[in-house]
């Protein structure tokens, strides 16, 4: 009876192991958003080291990359794109982004909507 007993015990152990390393096999969740270039065009912006044009360039091919992996950039990378486009006087792809970024992420509509009425009202 002891010995039945001992192999309980041991056994607790090895299957704790077993479910502990079944779970770390398991695929995890892919991440809702690729941020590829986005954070860095960030801090590119803020710090004011490129051009607009250039951080347009950079956020373009980071847009290329997001979409040859079939995955959905992150919230603001649309109306982040519209600003620097404004900012160069392109104001047809600056409205096209801020209307993508609102259907992409409805919580961001207000916003995008000020930003689109604003701009509209600039000679």
């Amino acid at each position: 009876m002891k010995y039945t007993g001992m192999m309980r015990g041991m056994s607790l152990p090895a299957m704790t192991a077993a479910i502990f390393l079944t779970g770390c096999a398991v695929k995890s969740t892919p991440p809702l958003y690729q941020w590829t270039g986005y954070e860095p065009a960030v801090y590119d912006y803020l710090k004011g080291d490129k051009d607009p044009q250039q951080q347009i360039d950079a956020l373009e091919k980071a847009l290329q990359e997001i979409s040859a992996k079939g995955a959905t950039p992150p919230p603001g990378f649309y109306a982040h794109l519209g600003m620097l486009y404004a900012s160069v006087g392109k104001d047809g792809q600056a409205m096209e982004d801020f209307d993508t970024e609102k259907h992409l992420f409805p919580e961001s509509a207000t916003y995008m909507d000020f930003l689109m009425k604003k701009k509209t009202k600039q000679p």
